[in-house]
């Protein structure tokens, strides 16, 4: 029987960091199924899902400890695969763009929360306009909202904390095709 776990990664950065962690992963024979890995101000940060020999986890779960000997700060938790799938409506691509300030995340987090939206993957990021140099925020939300949401008051909804925000929204319903 095979287990699901989820490690996330931090530390400052250098060369060497991900083959660390694979070797481990790798020598305990332990697949390295999808990641999300990153370098930000310096430090390398990473969330991986690893499956593996469920009588191995103990053991790679004391591997990857051995990281911290290496200026890593790891954590591991298993997966529990018994979590019942709720009902969810069409997974959806929300895209963000506006002059930046302080707030923007949490006033678009708290929007989604409050209409039961789950955000599956939320990436962020600020560059500057290419002739003012003015700091530009930009954000990428891939959601999965309920069952029984109203796409076109969603969208309805969307727009105007957008307006609210000074942002601009792109809303689309996410073709799993296309990802493929």
């Amino acid at each position: 029987m095979h287990r699901s776990l989820v490690m996330t990664i931090l530390g400052r950065d250098r060369t060497g960091l991900v083959d660390a962690a694979a070797s481990r992963v790798a020598r305990l024979g332990g697949n390295w199924v999808e990641s999300r890995l990153t370098r930000l101000a310096g430090h390398f940060a990473g969330v991986v899902r690893i499956d593996i020999d469920a009588a191995k986890v103990d053991d790679l779960v004391r591997a990857l400890d051995t990281l911290s000997d290496e200026g890593l700060t790891v954590h591991v938790a298993v997966a529990d695969d018994s979590e019942a799938p709720t009902e969810e409506g069409p997974p959806l691509r929300l895209e963000f763009v506006g002059h930046d300030r302080p707030g923007i995340v949490r006033e678009v987090a708290h929007a989604l929360a409050e209409r039961g939206v789950n955000v599956d993957e939320l990436t962020t990021g600020v560059t500057s306009t290419p002739m003012t140099g003015e700091p530009m925020f930009t954000a990428v939300v891939d959601a999965r909202p309920p069952g029984d949401i109203d796409l076109a008051a969603f969208t309805e909804q969307m727009e105007q904390l957008a307006e609210a925000c000074e942002l601009d929204v792109d809303l689309r319903v996410n073709d799993p095709a296309e990802s493929a």
